[in-house]
């Protein structure tokens, strides 16, 4: 439902940019959404939510496939790209409580209260910050997962994404918003990414009108962080990014398992690049999977060198070993 309402989001612009075109809207499910059973981070595919997708890409079944940018790898299969990334809604994440915690915050849980979350990211983060609390699994769709939290007693609360609850209609439901200081988001969290064909200029042209300037800033240095580092959903790695006054701002982290050994640095850059010349030697140059043709090319240099140098920071001091040690629990 999530996956529609965020599709139907993207085509509701492109409707109103060209109302002369047709477009239909075809659904399909993927690996990601079949398996339910095992955490994400144990299945060990690389493109959970993006294989099938792209082969109907590939095959010209579908021109454009609209993404939750968060699941989308940093490096995608050769001959695809990222023509936009739209707007980006509240990138935070968000507590649930079971209706009888109703008014309550984390803080204030009886101890050994079980919190559902299937983010290695955000269990890390909260053990550390609550130890009284336990953190279990819990996967399905957001609508299985409120349903396994209201009807059961398992869970005291569980840990989503704020921008989806939102998307869904369901921001009544959030009982507290989880702040940097508490939690760092996934990269690419709340943004929304159209993935087309990398040749494909009419298509491209097309949805380049999405682009949103600050997000795609902004996720090419998250991407580009974790690119990096190596991470993916099995090891635990979190940012948070903030454009100001023509200053991009990125705090990245990362966390073993039980989330008693960090590292977090923040380092900024400035993006404040006139727009360049469009037919120059750079076009459709891409930044870890993106190609945003209307945003200055030295700008989205800037963004990624940033991500790459918070990371390479990160890792003389020792993140490797957190990242490999944390990469050998999961997998064991």
């Amino acid at each position: 439902q999530l996956a529609r309402i965020q599709t139907d989001s993207v085509v509701e612009m492109l409707r109103e940019l060209y109302p002369n075109l047709h477009f239909e809207i075809v659904a399909m499910s993927t690996t990601g959404d079949k398996i339910l059973d095992t955490a994400l981070s144990k299945i060990g595919e690389k493109s959970l939510f993006t294989k099938e997708l792209e082969n109907a890409l590939e095959r010209n079944e579908v021109d454009l496939v609209v993404h939750s940018l968060k699941d989308l790898p940093t490096s995608l299969p050769p001959g695809f790209t990222i023509g936009a990334v739209c707007k980006r809604e509240n990138p935070l994440d968000a507590v649930v409580f079971h209706p009888k915690n109703c008014g309550k915050t984390l803080s204030l849980l009886p101890e050994k209260s079980v919190i559902g979350t299937s983010s290695l990211r955000r269990a890390a983060q909260l053990k550390r910050k609550f130890p009284q609390l336990e953190f279990r699994d819990i996967r399905g769709n957001l609508n299985t997962r409120l349903k396994k939290l209201d009807e059961k007693e398992d869970f005291s609360a569980i840990i989503l994404a704020a921008a989806g609850l939102k998307r869904m209609g369901w921001e009544n439901r959030i009982g507290q918003l989880l702040s940097p200081e508490d939690c760092l988001y996934a990269v690419g969290q709340g943004a929304l990414a159209v993935e087309v064909r990398a040749k494909d200029q009419e298509i491209l042209n097309m949805v380049s009108a999405l682009q949103d300037a600050d997000t795609v800033l902004c996720c090419i240095a998250e991407r580009a962080f974790m690119k990096r580092l190596e991470g993916g959903c099995s090891v635990p790695v979190a940012v948070n990014t903030m454009l100001k006054d023509g200053q991009l701002y990125l705090t990245g982290a990362v966390y073993s398992l039980d989330g008693s050994d960090s590292l977090r640095e923040t380092m900024q850059t400035g993006v404040n690049y006139p727009p360049q010349n469009e037919d120059g030697p750079n076009d459709d140059v891409q930044h870890v999977g993106i190609t945003a043709k209307n945003v200055p090319g030295q700008a989205q240099e800037a963004a990624e060198n940033l991500g790459v140098e918070l990371a390479s920071l990160l890792l003389s001091k020792g993140a490797k070993h957190i990242l490999s040690v944390a990469r050998q629990l999961n997998d064991a």
